[in-house]
């Protein structure tokens, strides 16, 4: 790899790395709730990518539901989670969407686990397990569920884009946007509150968190990333992006005042050692996963 396509993917790290803790800085710090600030954010992502929605490619249908699964599920059960889950420890959480994306292959698309998989799939398991343990026992808490869900959500969406051919990425990204803004603008309306309350006491700090993560957490972050697969084996790029979660767990400790302990750094490096075998060793989804989620880790 080039020094000039290296620094490109670090830039890109760096970039999905912050969105966590942007994330929680809206949410938390702001006070917005977390499906309005996902419904922004798609608004954003289907403005930005509005030119790529037509013509409409084949099998709409299931474009549309990999569109929730990866975008409003993924991204409305983050953003709850985001609400009392620390972004460091969201980070290390979601890196469930590695095994899971390999079991759900396993089961919808015939892909065999060998041992150092499945050696990799238990490492990850136990690591967020760990991270989820607290001295009284594991700490169930709802917020780091929904970042699981919000992981399991995006592994679904993952095999099933399995099934499609023909779709580029930013086409992807705008139906994603599309079909994923009108859900969480309706569900916001109606179980949320203090939208406006928001908008009109911190609204130019509301602004360039939506449109950070939208325009380039999202749009230019996949499609940066997206260049360099084309360019580039997955098995080379898929442990570097393991630089995502770390940034993510070192900028939660510095901006947001995460706490950072021994269980935390253990159950981590348990995980991501994990998550570093399974990327070293991918099934045919998982570069789909890495290069068409719009998420960073």
């Amino acid at each position: 790899m080039s020094l000039r396509d290296f620094g490109l993917l670090v830039f890109v790290c760096i970039v999905w790395a912050s969105s966590n803790v942007v994330g929680k800085l809206l949410i938390s710090g702001l006070g917005a709730p977390p499906l309005f600030v996902a419904a922004a954010r798609f608004a954003v992502v289907t403005l930005a990518t509005a030119p790529f929605l037509f013509p409409a490619p084949g099998k709409i249908g299931r474009l549309i539901a990999v569109g929730l699964l990866m975008g409003a599920g993924a991204f409305g059960l983050l953003f709850i989670g985001l609400r009392s889950a620390t972004p460091s420890a969201a980070a290390i959480v979601a890196q469930l969407g590695a095994p899971l994306t390999t079991l759900l292959s396993v089961i919808f698309l015939g892909e065999r686990i060998r041992w150092r998989r499945g050696l990799g799939i238990v490492l990850t398991l136990i690591g967020v397990v760990i991270v989820m343990w607290k001295p009284g026992g594991i700490s169930l808490s709802f917020g780091l569920l929904m970042v699981a869900a919000s992981a399991l959500s995006g592994s679904f969406g993952a095999v099933l884009l399995k099934y499609m051919d023909g779709v580029r990425p930013l086409q992807f990204q705008a139906w994603v946007g599309f079909s994923s803004f009108w859900p969480m603008a309706a569900a916001s309306a109606l179980f949320e509150h203090g939208q406006v309350a928001v908008l009109h006491a911190t609204p130019w700090a509301f602004l360039a968190g939506v449109l950070y993560t939208g325009l380039v957490v999202s749009v230019v972050g996949h499609t940066a990333y997206y260049g360099l697969i084309q360019r580039y084996e997955a098995n080379l790029l898929q442990p570097l992006t393991l630089m995502t979660p770390l940034g993510t767990v070192a900028m939660g400790v510095l901006i947001t005042h995460d706490a950072f302990d021994g269980r935390m750094i253990l159950g981590s490096a348990i995980a991501l050692g994990g998550v570093l075998i399974i990327a070293l060793r991918p099934n045919h989804v998982m570069p789909l996963l890495l290069a068409m989620r719009s998420r960073a880790p």
